[in-house]
């Protein structure tokens, strides 16, 4: 009996370490479904964060009633394309533009077979058509896609795979999107014509770069660990306050919603501050507002306190201790 007893004791506090390991001694947080990265609302100016684009329009907006003021579209409407490029784009994917970094969109009144535009008079004050002479085809761009219609007015337009290509007037920074969605019906252009969308991704994943396999969030964003936070017994961010501006909190996922990222230790726990956050291998991992599209890997050896997560959840490139 006294053996018996002591082996069911050993098997108990096995499964009690096992279940520390596990648990990092935390609860698992089941994610809401609008789960959003802690902090990500609301980044602090001078941390490097905001988006490349100043949102997304969805009606049609004052002026004209196009989306757009006409006067501002008429001054920009000449504007060769020159050499056109692919952006990444956090919200969209690949995006086309001009030479100028301006988003190229098309119109879903339009047609590609034949091609042919229905954007004249006001419409074309607020979505300035892109002139055919002067455009080529950058880097992962193929020029037989590229092509010319002739519009109303005899002026020669850019087609991409056959669809009228045009600038949007309330775009005046490069990467702003902000014609994204108009009237439910301009969209921006892919490198192949096609309306830009985004991949639909697992909440994490796993993706090859120039730094090895990394893990990125369900935008494709790189996610990085903080090497002053703790992991064990338990899961603790280090990171609060303005911190946080700067580098959202991954919030968390169901472990069925990744892909390639290790198992173990991959759970949510409830910060200091109140709102759930991601482990990988139990460590706390965040993004970087200082990156704008997917790829991007500029919070990699921040004040050699930040790295990229491997699919283990080891900070990739840190130095050895």
């Amino acid at each position: 009996m006294k053996t018996s007893w002591r082996s069911a004791s050993l098997v108990a506090t096995a499964a009690a370490v096992l279940a520390l390991t596990t648990a990092c001694g935390q609860e698992n947080a089941a994610p809401s479904a609008g789960s959003q990265n802690v902090g990500a609302t609301a980044p602090a100016g001078g941390f490097g964060s905001g988006g490349a684009g100043a949102g997304t329009a969805t009606g049609a907006g004052a002026g004209n009633g196009y989306g757009a003021d006409g006067q501002q579209g008429a001054a920009a409407a000449a504007k060769p394309a020159g050499q056109l490029a692919v952006s990444g784009n956090a919200r969209l994917g690949k995006v086309l533009t001009d030479s100028a970094g301006m988003t190229l969109y098309r119109f879903d009144q339009d047609t590609a077979e034949p091609p042919k535009s229905n954007c004249d008079g006001d419409c074309a004050k607020a979505w300035p058509p892109v002139p055919a002479n002067d455009a080529t085809a950058g880097a992962g761009i193929n020029k037989a896609l590229l092509g010319e219609v002739t519009r109303s007015d005899g002026t020669k337009q850019l087609t991409i795979g056959g669809w009228p290509a045009y600038r949007y007037a309330k775009d005046t920074k490069a990467g702003e999107i902000n014609g994204q969605g108009v009237g439910s019906k301009w969209f921006a252009l892919a490198p192949d014509g096609k309306k830009a969308s985004l991949a639909s991704l697992p909440g994490l994943s796993v993706k090859k770069t120039e730094l090895g396999d990394i893990v990125v969030d369900k935008n494709g964003m790189t996610v990085y660990r903080f090497l002053k936070d703790q992991a064990w017994p338990k899961p603790v961010s280090a990171c609060t306050g303005s911190c946080l501006d700067k580098w959202p909190a991954v919030a968390p996922v169901a472990p069925e919603d990744t892909k390639g990222v290790q198992k173990k230790g991959l759970m949510g726990f409830t910060r200091p501050d109140g709102p759930k956050q991601m482990t990988v291998d139990c460590w706390p991992i965040y993004t970087f507002s200082g990156d704008k599209v997917p790829g991007d890997i500029n919070g990699q050896g921040v004040g050699g306190t930040w790295y990229a997560v491997s699919p283990e959840g080891k900070p990739v490139g840190a130095p050895a201790k």
